[in-house]
């Protein structure tokens, strides 16, 4: 196998022509086997094996430094700098990771994981290249999805503050381009793209400007001709306008092609994008049918693309059922994604309500001040949102929701561990952001039954309010416990005498798979359903704190301001002489790995929690 030749950077670049042609449906067999086990980034990757290649065939790694924006498809490009043999262990504990880490390699120069950051960084990385006066290339990777994130415009504004060469690869793997202003822009590619156009250029201006009084006239009179031919045909005029040079588009599945349009962006003095147009899940037909499904996969059979086990009904699943009822009983409920409608479950609702359901790309910031102003028009908006993409929009929560106290809902997924992803998606700090703001209610269901009935209140409420719940199967344990939700009200499952469990959200599950280690060393505990982060039960913990002893708060949170601290402070502030133990997540980014193992390496899960209460009795 050509694969079995590559066993560190740079050893493509040995590579035959007949072998690099072999290469990429090499690479495609090996992710499809290997994900089919472990899961990961399966489309992304397969659409972007030849553009990585060329990467890599063009520039000089790990002295030129490519930025993958998300980092998602940064598969073939650990493949080709020496970690096939990892693949065996990615995304597990121990392992080696679904995203760029620069601890892995020094091919990876930035750790990514969230989207429309790579021009910002390119544009640092090659300043620091220039006030260093050194000499390597920088080449930022971003799809045209990430395009719809500001901060991909932010960057792009302030790129022409950089003379020396910077480049831009638009991966373009949604876009079609007609056959005949396709055939037109590929020959007035081939024009810009040739030495000789890009040294005539800078030539002929440079001669022009010199010619007293009239040479600039003349410049600017060239270029406003030039740019309104241009602007009829070539697609890249949005570009070209802000100042960035603009070279293809070029198949983004054909080797040749792209290296020659790499070196000769390499030589443009400046900014320049290179528009690759790839297909994603390319090579293998279930992905390129379903490529969204298969963009984050979990474990699938090969065959047919069918995901190894179909499980129960996940959190996810509950709040997609509840959404499209609520949506028949209230023309009033609209529902918001930041280009996640399938990952949090408004599949549904769109298909159901089209008119009310709202898409803005991967722009959190934007879809949480569109949200305040549907609420201040008299609508009631529901953002769905993973908790870890929430974090972006901090200050539109903070002034444009909570300031005015506006009734927005956030539905908050993935709300704790997630495992696989790693630092970049674990959902562990959300009820510290949140708790902080002034208005904002946060609540956590206990189980799948209690997430249908906080929604419900949630949909209702005045005021904003966040709603968080896990990524997985949904507990439908407790079945009989089912209070009616109230503002700021724990509820109590289990009466005992010896130490107070106070339990949030995931945690809930955690207390009661504990009784019985605790029953067995003869603590018999008080088990509490917190259900609020904010405002938490502060009644019932001033009735009952000097019952016991010992109070456990319980979370799937970062202990730095989350609610165990606050709990902490307010015993303390209230007299409580007990002992207090906050368990949570330490103040520490988690690595990827199966939520199980996590848990057990961070001492939140069951028996290590249950060890340390009998510890302290």
């Amino acid at each position: 196998m050509v694969l079995d030749k590559i066993n560190q950077v740079n050893d493509v670049k040995k590579l035959t022509r007949e072998e690099l042609s072999v290469l990429p449906h090499e690479i495609r067999e090996f992710l499809i086997d290997k994900l089919s086990v472990t899961g990961g980034h399966l489309a992304p990757n397969l659409g972007a094996v030849e553009l990585t290649i060329a990467l890599h065939l063009a520039f000089d790694l790990p002295k030129d430094k490519i930025i993958w924006d998300v980092g998602h498809q940064c598969y073939t490009h650990k493949i080709l700098t020496g970690r096939k043999d990892g693949f065996d262990k990615l995304r597990t504990y121990g392992g080696i990771s679904g995203f760029p880490k620069r601890e892995e390699s020094d091919c990876d120069v930035f750790d990514t994981g969230h989207s429309s950051n790579s021009i910002s960084a390119g544009i640092g990385m090659a300043w620091a290249r220039e006030l260093q006066h050194e000499d390597y290339h920088v080449i930022s990777v971003i799809g045209d999805g990430a395009m719809t994130g500001g901060m991909a415009f932010e960057g792009l504004n302030n790129a022409l503050t950089l003379k020396k060469n910077f480049i831009i690869v638009l991966n373009d793997n949604n876009m079609s381009i007609s056959e005949n202003v396709g055939g037109l822009s590929q020959q007035l590619a081939k024009m810009r793209t040739s030495e000789g156009y890009i040294g005539l250029k800078g030539d002929v201006q440079n001669s022009l400007e010199k010619i007293p009084i009239y040479g600039e006239k003349l410049v600017t009179s060239i270029k406003k001709t030039k740019s309104s031919i241009k602007q009829m045909f070539v697609p890249g005029m949005i570009f070209e306008e802000m100042g960035i040079m603009y070279l293809g588009p070029v198949d983004g599945h054909n080797i040749g092609a792209m290296v020659n349009i790499f070196k000769e962006a390499a030589m443009v003095q400046g900014p320049v994008i290179v528009h690759v147009i790839t297909k994603k899940g390319y090579g293998y037909e279930p992905a390129e049918r379903h490529p969204s499904r298969f963009h984050g996969t979990a474990p699938f059979d090969i065959e047919t693309g069918i995901p190894s086990n179909h499980g129960d009904a996940s959190y996810t699943d509950i709040f997609s059922t509840v959404m499209r009822k609520m949506g028949d009983r209230d023309e009033k409920l609209v529902a918001i994604t930041a280009a996640m409608a399938e990952g949090t479950g408004l599949k549904r609702f769109r298909n159901m309500f089209r008119d009310r359901f709202f898409d803005v790309g991967i722009a959190e910031e934007h879809a949480v001040t569109f949200a305040a102003a549907m609420a201040a028009g008299g609508m009631k908006p529901v953002f769905a949102v993973y908790s870890t993409f929430l974090q972006r929009a901090y200050d539109q929560v903070m002034i444009d929701v909570c300031m005015q106290n506006l009734p927005v809902v956030f539905a908050i997924d993935r709300a704790g561990l997630v495992g696989s992803d790693g630092e970049t998606h674990q959902g562990i700090f959300d009820i510290s952001y949140l708790s902080s703001m002034p208005n904002m209610v946060v609540m956590a269901p206990k189980n799948k039954w209690e997430l249908s009935d906080m929604l419900k209140y949630a949909i209702d409420y005045d005021g904003p309010i966040a709603l968080r719940y896990p990524r997985g199967r949904a507990y439908d344990g407790l079945h009989e416990l089912r209070a009616p939700v109230e503002l700021g009200k724990c509820e109590e499952l289990f009466a005992g005498n010896d130490v107070l469990i106070f339990a949030l959200g995931s945690m809930v599950q955690t207390s009661v798979d504990m009784l019985p280690v605790l029953q067995e060393a003869g603590i018999n505990p008080t088990v509490v359903n917190a259900r609020f982060a904010k405002p938490f039960d502060t009644e019932y913990l001033l009735q009952h704190m000097n019952e016991y002893k010992l109070i456990v708060t319980m979370e799937e949170n970062v202990i730095t301001g989350g609610m165990g601290q606050q709990i902490h402070t307010f015993l303390n502030d209230n007299g409580y002489e007990g002992e207090i133990m906050n368990v949570a997540i330490p103040d520490e980014f988690v690595q990827h790995g199966n939520v199980d193992i996590l848990k057990e390496m961070l001492h939140i899960d069951a028996k290590s929690v249950a060890a340390e209460i009998i510890s302290r009795m």
